[in-house]
């Protein structure tokens, strides 16, 4: 989730960019379920300014509208994201920039005598899956429906599919630059081989202890401070009824009708019977196919000659007469199967030459009695009849889903066995009972997480064999803390824990304060009294740190940041304590001697640097245009969406 957000904040007009071309699908699909997000108007005033752009204003209403769609959009990527996760995470502020961002580019594109196309706005629509009718084309109706259900117009879509067009035309090629000079690119290859050395102490939280038992009150403030950290994602409780080809056994069961009318119809399959198992080579000519034979007829092996030949022999085993004749001619099968076992046929004219053809075995099938066929028939008439009478109720099915019954109706009328699950996490887990979620009910949450609340029931295929379940969200949980009670101990343990971080932190402040006005680490960390871990040695370079699959550990990264003989303090992961990150030395890069690393790091620059063009491009058009924020509108807007959370998946 970090690193969704990382990418949400830190690459906004990375995000830009890759919304243009989802930008009517945010308007047409994401809106879906505006009152899910609780009760509330959604802004304090709908028609307050937000921004003035130019010459227009966007206001809280239409801000709203879109941190709403935004939110879905991202959901789509992130299933357990919730509203108040992408506010506070910063997705809000980069929703703003990409509002405005969108206008100034559209008026500066305007400004400047662009214009889009009504073809080019058609093609984009047609250009959308889910406006496209099982034909593959677009479809009027659908596009229509769509458009009822989500309250826009038709001008509404049109004038963002427009606005995109737009900003891609002005973004797409700048982005696209990717030439960095050779003088650009070496102060950055200095930067890659640049080293640093230093030293990193460990002040643990444990070394603390647990201190004196927390009164209630103190884990009552605790939790009032941290109640974000215990929030549940949102859960939602599922009603679904497994269809299984077992449903269907008694109407799935062959009669004995069933196996005569069978057995009658393939009365060539189950009668008496010859296979022979055949080697054969085709030879280009006459004569050749003459010595070939002659000599197999000698005693030589066929494939043996064969081989002599620079040749293969190819075996057909256990073929029937019908089916030898099909591939090869009727002549050469009315002799092959007119020979005994050990006969050599041939050569016989084929279409790409002369046939030689050994019969290797020869086995005689007997016909088979009813009762004899009748394991095979059953199995397979069982089957057949089966996968008919699984479409069939599948068809009822939909089709009462379609008349929009609801899900009681549905299984009382099928006799369907339903089931209400706990409430379940995106990934089918029940949070209140720790333990894997069941694999085959995987698409059955799927389809319950991408369902809105106000859908009936669906159709979900789950496995082999036709089978399906009837799926229907019965509720759904936003994401909430649980009641306080319920995680007593957690509590009592999570602000132990705390305490002694917070205490780890001004012993490791007084340590950094210390080394940073003269005292050697070693010294400071004694005076500590605590009993402490040896310090570790850090040395890496830059190239190194960049270099690292995982991610290089913060406190080489850190290293980077500091001057020579002076300390910083970083926090430990899982609130383990401190760690203190003394640097001694800094080994400067010098790249002029090693083109391939310059060479590498233009390579690197020149795929980021287009989106600084973009960055720098977008920055000039702000300043042509005009922009201006009103932060207490803004801060309104965030405030009253945060309200609305609290109702709110």
């Amino acid at each position: 989730m970090l690193s969704f957000f990382r990418r949400l904040i830190n690459s906004r007009i990375g995000v830009m960019i890759t919304l243009l071309a989802v930008a009517m699908l945010v308007v047409l699909f994401a809106l879906s379920d505006i009152s899910s997000w609780g009760n509330g108007t959604g802004a304090p005033n709908d028609g307050a300014t937000v921004a003035k752009v130019g010459n227009t204003t966007i206001t809280a209403g239409e801000l709203t509208r879109r941190v709403k769609a935004d939110v879905e959009n991202f959901r789509a990527q992130q299933p357990t994201l919730t509203a108040q996760q992408y506010i506070e995470g910063g997705g809000f502020d980069g929703t703003v920039d990409r509002l405005i961002d969108g206008q100034v580019i559209e008026q500066f594109a305007r400004r400047h005598g662009m214009v889009v196309s009504k073809q080019s706005v058609d093609s984009r629509l047609a250009a959308i899956p889910q406006l496209q009718g099982i034909d593959g084309k677009f479809d009027q109706k659908v596009y229509e429906q769509l458009l009822a259900q989500r309250r826009l117009t038709d001008a509404d879509v049109r004038k963002d599919i427009s606005r995109s067009i737009l900003i891609d035309q002005l973004t797409a090629p700048t982005s696209g630059a990717g030439q960095v000079p050779l003088r650009v690119a070496l102060p950055y290859a200095d930067l890659l081989l640049e080293k640093r050395r230093g030293t990193v102490a460990f002040i643990p939280t444990r070394a603390l202890g647990a201190g004196v038992q927390p009164t209630p009150d103190e884990l009552k403030t605790f939790y009032k401070r941290n109640s974000a950290r215990y929030i549940i994602p949102e859960r939602r409780v599922i009603q679904y009824a497994l269809v299984t080809p077992e449903a269907v056994k008694a109407a799935a069961t062959p009669t004995d009708a069933d196996l005569t009318a069978a057995y009658r119809a393939q009365t060539a399959r189950f009668a008496a019977t010859e296979k022979r198992t055949v080697s054969q080579v085709v030879l280009a000519d006459k004569a050749a196919a003459d010595a070939f034979a002659a000599k197999v007829k000698a005693g030589t092996a066929i494939d043996v000659a064969a081989k002599a030949l620079g040749l293969a022999a190819a075996k057909l085993p256990g073929v029937e007469r019908k089916a030898y004749a099909d591939a090869s001619g009727a002549d050469l099968a009315a002799q092959v199967f007119g020979a005994a076992k050990g006969a050599t046929i041939g050569p016989v004219k084929a279409p790409l030459g002369w046939t030689v053809a050994y019969v290797d075995t020869v086995e005689t099938v007997a016909a088979k009695t009813l009762d004899q066929a009748r394991g095979d028939l059953v199995t397979e008439l069982t089957a057949t009849k089966t996968a008919r009478a699984m479409s069939d109720l599948s068809t009822k099915i939909n089709d009462a889903v379609d008349a929009k019954t609801n899900f009681a109706k549905i299984v009382a009328d099928y006799k369907l066995t339903p089931v209400t699950s706990a409430p379940l996490l995106a990934d089918g887990t029940d949070p209140t009972k720790p333990s894997q979620p069941d694999p085959a009910l995987a698409p059955v949450v799927k389809a319950a997480f991408a369902a809105q609340a106000s859908d009936g029931p669906q159709i979900v295929a789950t496995g082999a064999g036709g089978a399906f379940a009837v799926v229907a969200v019965d509720k759904i949980v936003a994401a909430a803390p649980p009641p306080p009670e319920e995680l007593r101990l957690a509590i009592a343990r999570d602000f132990t824990i705390d305490r002694a971080r917070r205490a780890a932190r001004v012993v490791a402040a007084d340590v950094i304060r210390k080394v940073n006005g003269g005292t050697p680490l070693a010294e400071a960390l004694k005076a500590t009294k605590l009993t402490l871990p040896a310090v570790e040695p850090a040395a890496a370079s830059r190239a190194q740190l960049q270099a690292s699959p995982q991610g290089a550990p913060p406190p080489l990264t850190l290293m980077f940041t500091m001057a020579p003989r002076t300390a910083k303090l970083i926090e430990a992961p899982n609130s383990g304590g401190w760690l203190i990150v003394y640097l001694d030395a800094i080994e400067h890069g010098d790249a002029r001697g090693k083109p391939e690393v310059v060479r590498a790091q233009q390579s690197d620059l020149g795929r980021q640097i287009g989106s600084e063009y973009v960055r720098q491009f977008i920055a000039a058009m702000r300043s042509e245009i005009g922009v201006t924020k009103q932060a207490q509108v803004i801060a309104k807007v965030r405030k009253e969406l945060l309200g609305a959370t609290s109702t709110a998946p």
